[in-house]
């Protein structure tokens, strides 16, 4: 009887350690993937501040520059703000899956 109970301790116990050491495997994959979607996540940041408005600065066929309102490149901005929102946000909804 107490061979058995010790027998089955052991087993659970042996179990434990696998799931442990599978819970582990399992958070350092997270930990990569997470660290790799920062990073691209802070790429496509760099991306959006960096980017140049279009039509900022360009000469158009009549040889004027055509410049876009303040208004509209706040429009232009907050539209590629949403973008990145929504990029972030599919990100963890996928990770979470």
């Amino acid at each position: 009887m107490q061979d058995e109970v010790e027998h089955k301790i052991a087993a659970d116990f042996s179990r434990l350690e696998e799931n442990v050491g599978t819970l582990v495997s399992r958070l350092d994959e997270c930990r990569k993937e997470n660290d790799l979607l920062r990073s691209e996540l802070a790429s496509l940041q760099n991306i959006l501040r960096s980017c140049k408005l279009p039509g900022a600065g360009s000469v158009s066929s009549s040889g004027q520059e055509s410049e876009l309102t303040h208004a509209e490149k706040y429009r232009v901005k907050q539209k590629l703000v949403l973008i990145l929102q929504k990029i972030e946000m599919e990100l963890r909804t996928n990770r979470n899956l």
